[in-house]
C-alpha cells in the first residue's frame, strides 16, 4: 500500500517486535507551528509583564530579589545558589526580563530557533529548580506534586521543538540556512532550525 507524500512511517523495534507508527509530515508541522507560537507567547507574556510592571514611568522596576530571598524553600538543595543571585539583582533582573523577550521573539519568528530554544530551557530549568520544595530524598517535590510542573514542561516542549527544527516552519531559519555564510560554516545550523 503507497503512502501519501506527506505521510511517513517510523519503524522501531519495541520488546523484541517491529512497530510501524505511520506519521503525516503536514499535521506535525501544524502542531509543531502551534506549539512554538503557545512558546512563544509564554515567554513574550512573562516579560513584557515584568518590563512594565511599573509602567512607562520606570520600565525596570521589576525584581527577582524577594523572590530569591524569600521563596525559595529552605529545604531546596539550591538555596545557597539562589541566595547568591539575589546579590547580584542588577545582572540578574535584566538578564531574565530581556531574555524572556527575546527568547519569545525568536521563538516566534523562528530566528537562531536552536539557541533560542536551548536559552529558554536553561530558563526554565533555574525556574524548576527554584520551586523544589526539597531534595532526591524527597522526591523533588514541587508546589503542587513531585517533580513535574510547568517549567519542566515548558523545557521538555522547548527541547523537542529544538529537536525538529521547529524554526524552519515558516520561520527566519529556513531562509538564513540558505545563505553562504551558513553554507560556508555548517557549525552555524546549530543554532538555526
Amino acid at each position: 500500500m503507497a503512502t501519501q507524500p506527506s505521510e511517513r512511517t517510523l519503524r522501531a523495534e519495541l520488546l523484541g517486535r517491529n512497530v510501524e507508527f505511520n506519521y503525516s509530515e503536514t499535521w506535525l508541522a501544524y502542531s509543531m507551528l502551534g506549539l512554538r507560537v503557545v512558546m512563544a507567547w509564554v515567554f513574550l507574556q512573562a516579560g513584557l509583564e515584568k518590563l512594565f510592571e511599573g509602567g512607562l514611568a520606570d520600565p525596570l522596576a521589576w525584581s527577582s530579589v524577594g523572590f530569591l530571598q524569600n521563596a525559595i524553600a529552605e529545604a531546596n538543595p539550591l538555596r545557597g545558589l539562589f541566595l547568591f543571585f539575589a546579590d547580584f539583582a542588577a545582572i540578574i533582573d535584566p538578564m531574565v526580563v530581556f531574555g524572556q523577550i527575546l527568547i519569545g521573539l525568536a521563538l516566534l519568528f523562528g530566528v537562531l530557533f536552536r539557541f533560542a530554544a536551548l536559552m529558554g530551557a536553561i530558563m526554565m530549568s533555574m525556574f524548576w529548580t527554584a520551586a523544589w520544595q526539597g531534595g532526591l530524598m524527597d522526591g523533588f517535590p514541587v508546589a503542587h506534586g513531585y517533580f513535574v510542573d510547568s517549567s519542566l514542561v515548558y523545557m521538555l516542549i522547548l527541547f523537542g521543538l529544538g529537536a525538529w527544527g521547529a524554526g524552519r516552519i515558516v520561520g527566519i531559519d529556513r531562509a538564513l540556512e540558505e545563505t553562504e555564510l551558513v553554507k560556508n560554516a555548517p557549525a552555524l545550523r546549530y543554532l538555526l532550525g
